[in-house]
């Protein structure tokens, strides 16, 4: 096994060619005219320089200068050097011979750094035109007589092309291996006793990064710069090279690489909370800072990407240690001052990973905070032994000496090398530090304290680090919208928005049927025709012989015109295609009697058609046109969840499929019918109901969710999975989509991805939040505050709060979990989801600033910045995304994922019980016909929040369901009494006004019918009115308010039955029996009722027929 993982080793080098092409804009010392010359190097070795040219400021100077150097496959530590270590790119100004001068002398005009990044992505040759940057004393510095700063008019510039003869990388390498990118940007509010002024000190940055399974690099970030509150960086910020070998000025810039610009609502980090962001603002414009801006590529091959993901998945967080040492002094034992080089203000930033396992998210930025090395937290934290600091102090000494690190011994096999020099090339290909022993560590250990008081300054300040840390790939890819439309379409195909078209056999006989009906039109207008006059006096015989002699006489008439000839060529064409389609003849008959069968067969086949095809043009003439309904589809279902209120399921379930009936293509229509199916426990019904909505509408949201929701209780995770990210796909700025799809992850147990979903939810519900405070009047933005501080209230009902925001719920927890010392706990990773903000990772900033003709060098003292307008306040959701999760859930009768989503609440750092959460809650009992903890939860709610009309009004349902009549009669009434009303006002109205009608309070009744008529009309409110009307007498009244109850439900027995009873006291027999009828027929099972119609029939002496 192992002879097959070294396997890529055995492949030979391969040469890289950089060739230099050509030089344009360059300015010597002597004039116009240059002779010059170009060096290159790589990796602090000379890869030659070519021989001097003559150029002007017109002519280029060309070089076609080749160099190259081996690039070798037995240590992935080249192809890791390749990344992040350029091509030298130097030009030489050659100045002509003096006298009694036996060498030229040169002058060094300027440099250009060759990125080889490209290689490593596949790439076997590109070209590149880079800007040359001029070196202290450089002719290309000099100024123009009107200009105060350097030309940027005739910039220098170099073309150079990289190429090599075959990939560094197959394509199934390319599929397998990732490029990390980590960019040290900036230490805010560091430790007080660091002075700008004071005496110099350098600053690392270090971190292990895994190059394979087993092995890891050691990462560093040197020669920080620490800089004032009053040195203002730039607007545009340039990254270096980690490495910059010989490298000044300019040439230590990465080409077209720059640092994005901050947002605060987009990061990642420990410092995304509002509360933090004045601190920030403080820290980045006004407190001292110490600088990097650098970027490190890394190699990772297969391995590596593997234990990389493992590692995070295992641990989460990522050591990223901060030091500063003095600047090393000149001794004569190098390495002696090496080992005894002092590391003061040893910190470490533990920087949360995980984002990166987030579907899709290659990118995570953010400010972290930096605390107080401690192996043992580093341990607890990590599953690490040990830090990198004396690692780090090494690779940063070799480098400040502008010497590899790797250059010598990293290739070769340890084994080669005796003594001292096998040591270090030990320490140098030491591996993972997961796997190092804590024996390790040795002596290192007394130069870190256990009490690390230098460390301490760090919390006490503060102190945060910027960091960004890229991908090339995901590691974790996310499906994209085809694949998953396509899934979805393969276990819910589409339905056809039209009707196929036939074919064949059916198609022909259809186009006959066409054909027949057509002629018969045209033979019916001819006779109308021939025999207008009688038919128009009305005087046409009816006769037999007056029928022949009509008929004959219309034979005639087509056969004298042509139009009978004309008839039998238009039913021709329909006729073959019958012989053709239906008895595949194609052939000439050669047997005279077979013809003679087969034409005997047609003739009856063709008659048979003929009357199918007239019949249905006299049906369709002949019908009866159906008159439109009354009501439309919205009050069917008002009428369905009325009826659902009423637990009349029979009556509820006969409104959804009415709805159905009548537009069998709305896929909304389908997707309410699964909502009751829900309701009553119909799963199976419910799973059709909802593959109908989907089949209709692929792109339909609900259904989607819905859909999954229903797999997900079946048990199918596989298929639920595909639909809820589907929905998340259909929809990507849906709160509720990504709500439930982090539920279902949180109930399959994968809490990562969970933690991904209810980040994204949150990030929508800010923007929403937004949008919605844009988009509101001013004088609604002023009533909410001004300053910063926004208050969002709910305009139903809910007082005006200010809720937690999701960064600092995510803020407050991770302190939590830290002070614990355990992140793998499950009862963390419960409370951890959905308690962070959402990282900019998933949406890859395009930072399209060109860079300078002359790089920055990162700030300067007392230049210009541009003053920063001040930042807009930062919007509060008025609902959390589990609360707005509950509230679809219980509108679809989802009871199993709603009672998830209560729990997240509960568990929420910005969530917690309150009164929403009780009410909801009770909600779901009721649902459940948990009537005993449901009146616990309202009176919890009531306790919190004793105006809440929801609340009241869920407690007189409740009332009323236990039949406790008079305390349900008073909660509705104080639900009434409310400035604002209750979510459900419809059921309120129709009970409160039954209760009336039970004590006799027939004008309240009538006026609290009346309310709900006004509101939302329905057969009952206005069945209600009627019978109160009738009660008080009012018959007119009444009739009226039963008519508009029969209009809107006409098979409802109480309607007619009381129709019956007003048309008794109004003396009419023919309608009195008719209504009584009809009370009967569609099925009046009220007794009360049927005694009362009854003894008004014995009183009038008629209405019933059997007397």
């Amino acid at each position: 096994m192992a002879s097959e993982d070294e396997g890529p080793k055995v492949r030979t080098p391969e040469h890289i060619n950089i060739t230099v092409l050509r030089a344009r804009n360059l300015r010597g010392s002597k004039g116009e005219n240059l002779n010059s010359l170009v060096r290159v190097e790589y990796n602090n070795q000379s890869l030659g320089e070519s021989p001097k040219v003559e150029s002007t400021a017109e002519a280029a100077a060309e070089y076609n200068h080749n160099a190259r150097f081996e690039c070798t496959f037995d240590d992935p530590v080249t192809l890791d050097e390749l990344a992040y270590k350029p091509v030298m790119v130097t030009v030489v100004e050659v100045l002509p011979k003096e006298k009694k001068q036996k060498e030229e002398k040169t002058l060094l005009l300027g440099q250009s750094t060759v990125d080889l990044l490209p290689l490593l992505r596949g790439e076997t040759k590109y070209k590149s035109t880079l800007v040359v940057h001029p070196l202290p004393g450089s002719p290309l510095e000099t100024t123009q007589p009107d200009q105060p700063k350097p030309s940027i008019t005739f910039q220098s510039e170099l073309d150079v092309v990289v190429s090599v003869n075959e990939p560094l990388l197959s394509e199934e390498q390319l599929k397998e291996v990732n490029l990390l990118t980590v960019t040290v940007e900036s230490v805010f509010s560091p430790p007080e006793v660091w002075n700008p002024t004071g005496p110099p000190f350098i600053y690392n940055v270090t971190l292990p990064v895994p190059i394979t399974t087993d092995r890891e690099t050691t990462v560093v970030a040197t020669n920080g710069i620490i800089k004032a509150g009053t040195d203002k960086d730039l607007p545009t910020r340039q990254k270096k090279w980690s490495v910059p070998g010989t490298a000044q000025g300019g040439a230590v810039y990465i080409p077209e690489s720059f640092v994005p610009s901050t947002n605060y609502d987009e990061e990642d980090g420990d410092f995304t909370s509002k509360e933090d962001r004045e601190f920030r603002v403080e820290a980045e414009t006004e407190k001292t800072r110490v600088t990097w801006n650098t970027e490190r590529r890394c190699y990772m091959d297969a391995g590596a990407v593997q234990s990389f993901q493992n590692k995070i998945a295992q641990t989460r967080v990522w050591p990223v240690e901060i030091m500063r040492t003095p600047v090393p002094q000149a001794t004569k034992g190098k390495g002696k001052s090496e080992d005894e080089t002092p590391i003061f203000f040893h910190g470490v930033a533990y920087v949360n990973l995980a984002p990166l396992l987030y579907p899709g998210v290659k990118k995570i930025r953010g400010a972290y905070k930096v605390m107080a090395f401690n192996e043992h937290e580093v341990f607890e934290k990590t599953k690490r032994k040990g830090g990198l600091a004396e690692e780090a102090v090494r690779v940063a000494t070799a480098m400040n000496r502008n010497v590899s690190p790797f250059a010598k011994g990293a290739k070769a096999p340890k084994d080669e090398k005796p003594g001292k020099e096998k040591e270090k090339d030990a320490a140098k290909k030491q591996p993972s530090s997961m796997l190092k022993p804590t024996s390790d560590a040795g002596s290192e250990t007394d130069v870190t304290p256990p009490q690390n008081v230098e460390g301490m300054q760090y919390v006490e300040a503060k102190s945060y680090m910027m960091l960004e840390i890229t991908l090339q790939r995901p590691l974790v890819p996310k499906r994209a919208p085809e694949v998953l439309a396509k899934k979805v379409a393969e276990l819910i195909p589409p339905r056809p928005l039209f009707p196929r078209r036939t074919n064949g056999a059916e198609r022909a006989v259809e186009d006959f049927h066409h054909q027949v009906a057509s002629v018969g039109n045209l033979v019916l207008e001819e006779f109308r025709g021939l025999f207008a006059d009688q038919l128009i006096q009305g005087d046409l015989p009816g006769g037999t012989e007056s029928s022949d002699e009509r008929r004959r006489k219309l034979l005639y008439e087509l056969n004298t015109s042509g139009k009978y000839f004309a008839f039998k060529e238009q039913l021709k064409h329909s006729v073959v295609k019958i012989v053709r389609e239906k008895y595949l003849k194609t052939t000439t008959f050669t047997d005279k009697e077979e013809l003679h069968t087969f034409l005997s067969q047609l003739y009856v086949f063709m008659i048979d058609e003929m009357h199918v095809g007239l019949g249905k043009v006299l049906s369709l003439e002949d019908e009866t046109p159906v008159p439109p309904p009354l009501t439309d589809t919205a009050q069917l279902k008002h009428f369905a969840r009325e009826a659902e209120v009423n637990e009349n399921f029979e009556v509820a379930s006969k409104y959804y499929q009415e709805r159905i009936a009548r537009n069998r293509n709305d896929a909304d229509v389908w997707f309410d019918y699964g909502t009751f199916c829900l309701l009553i426990n119909d799963i199976s019904k419910a799973e059709e109901c909802f593959k109908e909505t989907v089949s209709i509408n692929q792109s339909h949201v609900n259904g989607l969710m819905l859909y999954g929701i229903v797999c997900a209780m079946e048990e199918r995770n596989d298929v639920a999975e595909t639909f809820f990210e589907t929905a998340t796909n259909v929809d990507p700025n849906s709160t509720l989509a990504w709500t439930l799809l982090g539920l279902f992850y949180d109930g399959v147990e994968s809490d990562i991805q969970a933690e991904f979903a209810f980040l994204e939810a949150q990030k929508r519900n800010v923007a929403n939040a937004a949008a919605k405070l844009k988009t509101a009047a001013p004088e609604d933005i002023d009533k909410h505050g001004a300053g910063g501080d926004v208050f969002v209230e709910d305009v139903d009902r809910e007082k005006v709060k200010t809720p937690v925001t999701p960064s600092e719920s995510g803020k407050s927890h991770k302190s939590a979990k830290d002070k614990a010392g355990s992140v793998s706990s499950a009862h963390k990773k419960k409370l951890s989801v959905s308690s962070k903000s959402a990282p900019d990772g998933r949406k890859q900033s395009a930072q399209s600033n060109r860079p300078t003709s002359q790089p920055q060098e990162g700030s300067r003292q007392g230049s210009p910045v541009e003053e920063i307008p001040p930042r807009e306040p930062t919007p509060v959701p008025d609902t959390s995304i589990f609360m707005i999760a509950v509230e679809f859930l219980l509108e679809v009768k989802a009871t199993h994922f709603c009672e998830k989503a209560l729990a997240h609440e509960l568990l929420s750092p910005s969530g917690g019980p309150s009164a929403s959460y009780y009410v909801a809650l009770a909600r779901l009992k009721l649902q459940r016909k948990e009537l005993e903890e449901a009146e616990e939860n309202l009176r919890e709610a009531l306790v919190m929040d004793h105006q809440d009309p929801d609340a009241w009004a869920i407690t007189g349902h409740l009332r009323y369901l236990q039949g406790e009549i008079m305390e349900a009669k008073s909660c509705y009434e104080r639900t009434l009494s409310f400035v604002s009303d209750a979510r459900e006002m419809h059921s309120i109205y129709l009970r409160l006004a039954s209760i009336y009608l039970q004590e006799g309070k027939f004008e309240d009744a009538k006026t609290t019918f009346l309310q709900a008529c006004k509101k939302s009309p329905s057969c009952v409110s206005w069945l209600g009115v009627g019978i109160a009307c009738y009660r008080l007498g009012e018959l007119t009244e009444a009739e009226d308010a039963l008519s508009e109850a029969n209009i809107l439900n006409n098979t409802d027995s109480e309607v007619w039955g009381y129709l019956s009873l007003v048309c008794l006291k109004t003396a009419r027999q023919l309608e009195a029996e008719q209504a009584y009828k009809y009370a009967l027929k569609v099925g009046l099972q009220d007794e009360d009722l049927l005694a009362e119609i009854h003894e008004v029939q014995e009183q009038v002496g008629f209405g019933n027929p059997e007397f």
